[in-house]
């Protein structure tokens, strides 16, 4: 950790510091009566319902992104589709229950148990006496056996992506007999009911070429309600079909399709029946949710959202009449617009017609959203500003915005290494504190950031120019880069829009290409053409089209000598206001000539007649006249143009309007804040595809509580396919945000997140998957602890410790669990948003005319 220029106060600020972490932890740790695992914050919503109300057969069509590059669970390229495939086909000794805790499966396994400790740790495996390979054979010692060389990493020509667990392992044998397994282990391993699940067949794991290459693109031997039949690239689906030799609960299903079709083409694929169960963004939840809210309204009654419903009976006039109008090549281009709109209108009420036949079920994923802070180098290599960057955020305002318009609960998680209701799971956030802004400001201090600290000369030039760019009106692209009003009022707005976009009824026709409510509402205020000359000259002089600095507009410390300015509101557009100024300057000098005239007027009226304005008013108005004498006009149009002027200077008065960079009347101004003559400025890394709206509204929610502290955030949208491989791994960000899957075995599947980085033998930095480069010893100590620890409460104990001085790290800061949305057609039962649990494929199947599913668990 860099303490450059750290004095007394700040030594004994980090120990105080170190100290609250370290007393937290016993605290955290030493529950008694409560369980501090409690319960899922939501639970699944998959229709589920008995056996008896299901039909037998069936072909049920599932949505996968991709197909499985590899049928290999435990290589490097295995995704989602491997799991499902290896789930549906494969023996596990244990799988989740929905708390997403290991339950035995009792399919595969009678009984597993720790039957001797010392002097080695000693599991006896029971299996069931009729779980069998495809082929006939039983399954036994030998499968396991072959399993654990395959992946102890002894043998180097195996290509395995883990050896986690399988590399404790001493030997494994025969039981009694041939249903009793023995595995002995060479170091104690608390996790070991994490091994063998999936266990592949002999076959598989025999030799490195059959491990390698046998089982990418095929499963000759197979053991699970469900065998492998195909795997089409042609046509991008993996059949399976119901295994004859299974001796479980026969599947209802009679096959098993994985379907690949990419995110953004799902609302379509559904619409047009070739899937029966996908997950899905929440535009296309929307969709799904106004269709079933207009099943009742008939196929013929228009639809009040959509392409044509923003079609008023006014615009629909003015169509028709240019299209029969004299002006021919207006009519035209009017015809054709009138006839693709038409399409789109068709087009989207026939996919609503269809998609009457599915619903949403929603749960949370077993995975969590977290803001990264690379600790590697710069300012976040100080632990100081990272615990500033946490203790700035309100991480329950930003649940809020992505769950809230879901219906789902909006939490925050409060740990690294679990989630609510999963056993080792605790809520140790009190180690690092929660949202406070004066406690942040005080950390920055303490780290050498000053308000108004000296900046070099170059970095003003920088800035200046940076700030020139982000003043050119609300269309430019550098402004729709940063997305980020600075008003409250503003940033609430978009709680309702994000995610299912339910507050608006008119949303298009695409499935995914139009923007949640998130995007939108930072973009509404620039849709004016007028504007694009400005927006591009914007960004050109930008140099970089997907950058924005959040807090150089308007900022203080570009003020001049003795200027006091406070942060910038969102405000019309430059041009705008001029137009408004300049109006209400005619107005007022048209008014003064008026009264003038008026006035000449009535003097050379015939005596007597009655007058509209009095004497008095007339000789005011009339010394007026000549105060002013000749040249009225120019002064006081000179004058109203300083009058003007003086409307876009900082500090204006309170309630006026004003163009963007403007100050906000009755807040302390805060000047930037620099450090041996750089500022804190953090580069936010953000992702930029269709499907990352919710990650880029919560990203500028938390560049906006960054700058209430001084911290800038210079936000970077890349492209989806770069994000995590040339930004995330290769560590080339400050700030960002991306996801974690929660394991049930945290201390094996967790380690390699959060281990201290170590040196590579080239000099490298050997960092696992911590790609927050932020590790401490004691943390590594506690790993190792609990993963030796037989005792299941003391070892989860362990992990409650390790949890608490990662948040006291401030490294990754873990922020809302995951939405799991779902479509799935009506009569589907027992499949859905599956939550923890590992998925039933033997009873997944569709209802039988007239039955109806159980009552959910859903939130």
């Amino acid at each position: 950790m860099s303490h450059d220029g750290v004095g007394p106060r700040a030594v004994m600020r980090s120990v105080a510091f170190l100290t609250a972490g370290v007393l937290a932890v016993p605290a955290l740790a030493g529950c008694s009566e409560k369980d501090p695992a409690g319960k899922p914050t939501a639970g699944q919503e998959i229709a589920p319902a008995e056996r008896g109300r299901i039909a037998d057969g069936g072909t049920l069509r599932w949505a996968v992104d991709a197909l499985p590059e590899t049928l290999n669970a435990f290589q490097a390229d295995a995704d989602a589709a491997t799991s499902k495939v290896a789930g549906a086909v494969l023996p596990s000794m244990y799988r989740l229950d929905a708390n997403g805790r290991p339950q035995r499966n009792p399919d595969y396994l009678e009984s597993a148990k720790v039957v001797d400790r010392e002097p080695r740790q000693v599991v006896l495996y029971k299996l069931n006496q009729q779980a069998v390979w495809s082929d006939g054979r039983e399954i036994g010692a030998a499968d396991f056996a072959a399993q654990w060389r395959a992946l102890s990493g002894k043998d180097t020509a195996y290509w395995t992506a883990r050896n986690a667990g399988y590399d404790r392992i001493e030997k494994i044998e025969r039981g009694a007999d041939d249903l009793e397994v023995r595995v002995t282990f060479s170091k104690p391993y608390a996790d070991w009911q994490s091994l063998f699940s999936p266990l592949y067949p002999k076959d598989v794991m025999g030799t490195p070429d059959a491990f390698n290459d046998g089982a990418r693109r095929k499963l000759k031997v197979t053991a699970g309600p469900f065998a492998l039949d195909t795997v089409d690239k042609d046509s991008g689906e993996v059949r399976l079909k119901r295994n004859p030799r299974w001796w479980g609960r026969p599947a209802k299903l009679s096959e098993l399709v994985l379907r690949a079709v990419p995110r953004d083409k799902r609302t379509a694929a559904l619409a047009d029946g070739k899937v029966d169960l996908a997950e899905i963004d929440s535009t296309e939840a929307h969709r799904i949710t106004l269709a079933a809210r207009d099943k009742g309204k008939g196929n013929g009654a228009p639809l009040a959202h959509g392409p044509g419903a923003a079609l008023t009976p006014g615009k629909s006039l003015r169509s028709w009449a240019v299209a029969h109008g004299s002006d021919e090549e207006a009519a035209d281009e009017e015809i054709l617009a009138r006839k693709k709109r038409g399409k789109a209108v068709a087009k989207y009420a026939d996919e609503q017609s269809s998609l009457r036949g599915f619903e949403v079920r929603k749960s949370l994923e077993p995975a969590f959203t977290q803001l990264a802070l690379n600790g590697q180098e710069g300012p976040l290599a100080d632990e100081r500003v990272r615990r500033a960057v946490a203790r700035a955020l309100d991480r329950d305002e930003l649940a809020r915005v992505v769950l809230r318009p879901l219906g789902l609960p909006a939490e925050p998680v409060g740990s690294h290494l679990a989630l609510s209701g999963q056993q080792a799971y605790a809520d140790n956030s009190g180690a690092l504190g929660g949202q406070d802004t004066k406690e942040a400001q005080a950390l920055l201090a303490d780290a050498g950031w000053v308000s108004g600290g000296a900046v070099k000369e170059e970095q003003k030039e920088k800035k200046a120019a940076g700030a020139g760019a982000s003043k050119e009106p609300a269309g430019s692209e550098a402004s729709e880069s940063s997305g980020t009003p600075a008003d409250s009022d503003a940033a609430e707005g978009s709680d309702s829009d994000e995610g299912s976009g339910s507050s608006e009824d008119s949303g298009s026709s695409g499935s995914s290409s139009s923007s949640d409510g998130s995007d939108s509402s930072t973009t509404s205020g620039s849709s004016d053409s007028s504007d694009s000359s400005s927006s591009s000259d914007s960004s050109e002089s930008s140099g970089d089209d997907g950058t924005y600095i959040v807090g150089e507009d308007g900022k203080p410390g570009d003020d001049k000598p003795g200027e006091n300015r406070a942060p910038a509101l969102l405000v019309p557009a430059p041009l705008a206001e001029l137009q408004r100024v300049a109006l209400l300057d005619q107005a007022y000098v048209l008014g003064v000539h008026g009264q003038a005239e008026k006035a000449k007027k009535a003097k050379k009226q015939k005596a007597g007649k009655k007058q509209r304005i009095g004497k008095k008013q007339q000789a005011e108005t009339e010394k007026q006249r000549k105060k002013d004498g000749p040249g009225t006009s120019g002064k006081v149009e000179k004058n109203l143009a300083h009058e003007g002027r003086s409307q876009f200077q900082h500090g204006g008065a309170p309630g006026a309007y004003a163009p963007k960079g403007t100050a906000a009347p009755g807040r302390a101004a805060a000047g930037p804040l620099a450090k041996n003559g750089k500022p804190l400025t953090l580069r936010f890394v953000l992702p930029s595809g269709p499907g990352s709206q919710s990650l880029r509204a919560v990203g500028e929610r938390i560049a906006r509580m960054l700058e209430r502290i001084g911290i800038r955030t210079e936000i970077s949208k890349v492209a989806d396919e770069s994000y995590f491989k040339d930004h995330i791994a290769s560590g080339q960000y400050d700030l960002a945000l991306y996801s974690w899957p929660a394991s049930a075995f945290p201390a094996t599947d967790a380690r390699p997140i959060y281990s201290k980085p170590v040196p590579a033998a080239d000099g490298s930095l050997n960092v696992e998957q911590n790609y927050t480069r932020v590790g401490t010893d004691q943390v590594d100590q506690l790993f190792d602890q609990a993963i030796a620890e037989l005792d299941p409460g003391e070892s989860r104990s362990l992990v409650r410790k390790a949890d608490a001085r990662i948040w006291a790290a401030a490294g990754s800061i873990p922020l809302y669990q995951r939405p799991q949305l779902t479509a799935a057609r009506t009569n589907l039962a027992n499949a859905g948003a599956f939550g923890f649990q590992t998925p039933l494929y033997e009873d997944m199947g569709f209802l039988k005319k007239g039955a109806k599913p159980q009552a959910s668990s859903a939130p």
